[in-house]
């Protein structure tokens, strides 16, 4: 297999889509939106996510706007968190991978630590690194960049398994594979379009990705 396997953690093995969804929604009704429903976010949701909020919510969103946003969608998201589950095959894809293994998030680091330690997964992994900022949104590119600088690898050394379309042209642009996996944040069609292999199962991503 593999030198390296970067995992993303939202919607790939944090299976969490129907709290997304859940804190997006109160996030627009702040704003006076609409609801949005699964399949919609599937189809719709965009990074930077200031984007996607203007798309919804038909009107330009601006960076004041969007950062009060952001903090009803945390908030929501945070008290509902203890509910959710890893993905059903995860730590079996987990124990399938044979070379070393790395987890980068856009969600704040400062959250994404202990949740992975509440999940008794942080041993698995050489490095941990989730989101240095108190807005987020943006694309994942120059983050995995740093990302695998710390872990002192090149993008040829890499492969990723991450569910976004965001995901795939991160690992471009640092010249690494990618395997999406379809049962996370992004409708399927829009998985297939990137020309990426794309997987049904975490298992299914791993032996892909090796």
């Amino acid at each position: 297999m593999g030198k390296h396997l970067v995992w993303d953690w939202n919607g790939t093995l944090l299976d969490d889509l129907s709290l997304v969804v859940e804190a997006t929604n109160a996030s627009l009704a702040s704003a006076g939106g609409r609801a949005v429903t699964a399949d919609e976010h599937r189809r719709d949701f965009r990074r930077p996510i200031v984007d996607y909020y203007s798309f919804v919510l038909g009107r330009p969103v601006d960076e004041v706007e969007f950062e009060l946003l952001d903090g009803v969608f945390h908030n929501a998201y945070n008290a509902r968190l203890a509910a959710c589950l890893l993905a059903a095959d995860a730590q079996n894809a987990l124990d399938a991978w044979t070379g070393t293994q790395s987890l980068l998030s856009m969600w704040f680091h400062t959250d994404l630590v202990p949740t992975v330690e509440r999940y008794g997964l942080t041993g698995r992994f050489a490095r941990v690194d989730g989101l240095r900022a108190t807005v987020g949104g943006g694309p994942k590119a120059p983050h995995l960049a740093a990302h695998l600088a710390a872990l002192g690898l090149t993008g040829a050394d890499c492969v990723l398994i991450g569910d976004s379309v965001d995901d795939a042209l991160a690992a471009e642009a640092v010249g690494a594979k990618i395997v999406l996996y379809a049962g996370g944040f992004t409708d399927l069609d829009r998985l297939r379009a990137v020309g990426a292999p794309v997987a049904h199962s975490l298992a299914e991503a791993v032996a892909l990705a090796g």
